[in-house]
């Protein structure tokens, strides 16, 4: 991959979130008075420390007591960092790799070989995209059979070759069109499940935005499941949720609330294995950080599971698979008094 190629997170239209109006505010007073100050040769250090000290209560205060919906938001920001963006941080000599070989190129996803540390890793994950025709290509990161297929083409080829797996799950859900159900996409997933669950290889998922039903669970069976600060992980999107229980979709806030989707949550109920913290106001306000962050919990895991033998590696993931989602068995006799 081209070093100096362009990911987006920088030179994208900048994009702000309901909350964040007053922070972006304060923010662009501050940088019009450094301006100002700088062309008048002024002493402004005194208002500009005022407002940075504002800025700074201001930015707890709103992040300090996000609700599960604002998290929502902020997996969906137009500026979080994608795949793509994590890849160019993390890796060295990321090449990508194209096909299924069955069917088409899927650019909803993403991957290819790559160097993490300097030790050979497969990597792939959904890709969204940024502009209007970018998200057009790549399907808003939804996979369409052919991207899973593809992803299990890589994992396949890095079992060949002892490459550790690395995934990356950011997606809403995978491709519902009629063209998807033609060609599989419920096969595909289940057999990417089922292949995961052999692969001899350690697997490493980290959730990055949204995890997002069977489109996550796709490429997400892994030996660890990692998730950044901010990123939700759901059976469904809040507004499918209300649609479907209250049938109307405006009540996706209260859904949000209901699916326990937040990283708190999901570490909670054991979903996942650890949260990668994010700068206050989200991934998308130092990129760079989070990502040095995500790659030194990536080596820490791929160095843990390196030193399992792959039968017991195995056994775990099976188990740790197994044991999501545990429920309550209510005997016969007494599920009609329930």
């Amino acid at each position: 991959m081209d070093p100096k190629q362009s990911t987006g997170v920088v030179t994208m239209r900048k994009s702000i979130l309901d909350f964040e109006r007053q922070i972006e505010q304060l923010e662009k007073q501050i940088e019009e008075l450094r301006q100002h100050a700088a062309q008048h040769n002024l002493d402004l250090g005194e208002e500009i420390a005022r407002l940075q000290s504002e800025h700074e209560r201001l930015m707890h205060e709103i992040f300090g007591r996000l609700t599960a919906w604002d998290k929502v938001q902020l997996a969906r920001h137009p500026r979080r960092p994608q795949t793509l963006d994590y890849i160019r941080l993390i890796f060295d000599d990321f090449l990508e790799l194209h096909g299924d070989r069955t069917f088409a190129d899927d650019p909803a996803m993403v991957g290819g070989l790559a160097l993490l540390d300097n030790k050979p890793v497969m990597v792939f994950g959904q890709q969204k995209g940024r502009d209007a025709r970018e998200r057009a290509k790549r399907n808003f990161g939804s996979a369409r059979p052919e991207g899973y297929r593809k992803a299990l083409r890589l994992m396949k080829l890095a079992e060949k070759f002892g490459r550790p797996v690395i995934s990356f799950v950011d997606t809403p859900a995978a491709d519902c069109s009629v063209g998807a159900e033609e060609r599989g996409i419920s096969e595909a997933i289940a057999r990417n499940m089922r292949e995961m669950a052999v692969l001899k290889v350690p697997i490493v998922i980290a959730v990055i935005g949204e995890g997002g039903s069977g489109g996550a669970v796709g490429i997400g069976l892994g030996d660890r499941v990692l998730m950044l600060e901010n990123a939700i992980y759901s059976v469904i999107p809040p507004e499918g949720c209300a649609a479907i229980l209250w049938r109307d979709p405006s009540k996706a806030e209260e859904a949000a609330e209901a699916l326990k989707l937040t990283a708190e949550d999901s570490l909670r109920f054991d979903v996942v294995d650890e949260i990668i913290p994010e700068p206050l106001g989200g991934a998308h306000r130092d990129p760079e950080l989070v990502a040095l962050r995500l790659k030194e919990a990536l080596v820490k895991h791929l160095a843990e599971l390196s030193r399992l033998p792959t039968s017991e590696m195995l056994d775990l993931r099976y188990a740790r698979f197994r044991k999501l989602g545990a429920f309550l068995e209510i005997p016969e006799d007494q599920a009609a008094v329930v």
